[in-house]
């Protein structure tokens, strides 16, 4: 008789935990998930591919406009909100029934229920029904954070309900400087409602590089969102089906909907966490685990945003995956944390690989910039008042590129090839090397030659 139920326990049905668990099946392993809500999790379900497909859906508007200075007369149009919506919610019906197909198929089971763990080997299910298992992995992903609560606080929504309103707002209020905030500006901007920003700090995107903060502020600025730093809400007003947002600066705004996005937590409460005897990193709040993804008890592992090392869909794959591996696998897989490529879909899009400039400049005595700001081809027959923003951070010892910076249609799919050159220590001469492919946008990679900023960090005295 087997010594436990399953070999491996995992709570999670999101990216991490589903790939964790077919690869895991496929060495062999008796394999439960336990999911209480829908397969898929916070990407599939409520994130990254429901948000690109209204951000696709939301470029249209200024497709129609430029589409005139190539000659198409377009007569009058109409936008629904009901039917965009209708349309999203059967694609993710369509991708979470895939994604339950692909686990069965691999042999794994699937519980429909919440799971807690009661020791570092047995787990209880809402049904009541008891599960040991012999490993268990957590990829219970993370939650929106609304921060500290500020009167009012009932009335605002997140990025989970902004999928499932019945109208488009005519005004929203977004309070929120990082990727989902400026995601959901240029969605709710792009489909005709009036925006503003709200930002506690100096400027958005804290943490980019400088250039691309200012870059893509001033591009959203021209769209004619309203982006206001240094400030926070303090209060929110209901009046029927209005709001009164009120900010720390003393001035107020109406609107039809008031958002946060002001980051994300870690869903760690009520898992039963302390009673296994699993331990929290302090420093972020995550599951602490080592670079196998082991947390503080030896048969237990964490991978993905429960973590809250990298957020990113495809980071929980590859720690899922190299957790199997190293489990069931027999073979000892770590994941490489850096140089990591990451997109910001806000309109003009982001997407960047490897150190910001300011970054570089901490770690390395020479750094060359190379950065250029053009008007893309387009926008010379459309008229639209745009630009691009290219930058490349380079060692100015051995040449190797440190960071690539792109704000810009099409600045993600540029992104993920030049993110294979960063990750094999590519050279500025061997950049400068490649075929430049003309007419684009990218091939300014290529053909930017002379420096516009050389730093050399003095040597401390």
């Amino acid at each position: 008789m087997a010594e436990f139920d399953v070999d491996l326990f995992v709570i999670g049905g999101g990216s991490g935990g589903v790939r964790a668990a077919r690869i895991a099946a496929n060495y062999g392993a008796r394999v439960m998930v336990a999911e209480e809500y829908r397969m898929g999790g916070t990407c599939v379900i409520r994130g990254c591919v429901p948000k690109k497909l209204f951000v696709i859906g939301s470029h249209v508007h200024d497709e129609i406009e430029d589409a005139a200075g190539f000659g198409w007369r377009i007569g009058q149009v109409s936008f629904d909100w009901a039917t965009l919506v209708a349309n999203k919610d059967k694609e993710i019906a369509r991708l979470e029934a895939a994604y339950t197909t692909n686990v069965e198929k691999s042999g794994a089971k699937i519980v429909k229920t919440r799971a807690v763990l009661e020791d570092a080997h047995t787990l209880r299910l809402a049904t009541g029904e008891k599960v040991t298992a012999k490993y268990i992995l957590i990829a219970s992903g993370g939650a929106p954070n609304h921060g500290p609560a500020v009167p009012g606080i009932e009335h605002v929504i997140s990025s989970n309900e902004a999928f499932h309103l019945k109208e488009l707002p005519k005004r929203i209020v977004i309070q929120g400087g990082g990727y989902i905030a400026l995601e959901f500006a240029g969605i709710f901007n792009g489909y005709g409602s009036d925006v503003t920003v709200i930002y506690r700090g100096d400027n958005i995107l804290r943490g980019f590089d400088e250039d691309v903060r200012k870059h893509v502020r001033a591009e959203m600025e021209k769209k004619g969102i309203t982006i206001i730093t240094g400030c926070t809400v303090t209060k929110v007003d209901k009046h029927g089906r209005d709001f009164t947002t009120h900010l720390s600066g003393g001035s107020s705004i109406g609107s039809d909907q008031v958002m946060f996005a002001i980051g994300r937590h870690p869903n760690v409460s009520g898992l039963g966490l302390e009673a296994a005897g699993v331990a929290i990193n302090p420093a972020n709040g995550g599951i602490q685990v080592d670079a196998w993804s082991k947390t503080s008890v030896d048969n237990i592992y964490a991978v993905g945003d429960v973590t809250h090392r990298t957020n990113l869909t495809p980071v929980a794959i590859r720690e899922g995956h190299a957790f199997a591996d190293t489990v069931f696998g027999k073979r000892q897989v770590a994941v490489d944390h850096a140089t990591i490529p990451t997109a910001v879909f806000s309109q003009p899009e982001v997407g960047t690989v490897g150190l910001t400039e300011e970054e570089a400049r901490a770690q390395f005595s020479h750094v060359d910039i190379y950065k250029t700001d053009f008007r893309p081809i387009k926008a010379t027959m459309s008229g639209r008042d745009t630009r691009v923003l290219m930058k490349l951070v380079v060692d100015g010892v051995s040449d190797r590129v440190l960071g690539c910076h792109i704000v810009g249609d099409c600045a993600a799919e540029i992104t993920q090839a030049v993110a294979i050159a960063v990750k094999m220590k590519a050279t500025k001469a061997d950049f400068d090397a490649t075929v430049a492919l003309h007419p684009t946008a990218s091939e300014e990679l290529v053909t930017m030659r002379t420096p516009t900023a050389r730093h050399v960090r003095q040597a401390a005295e």
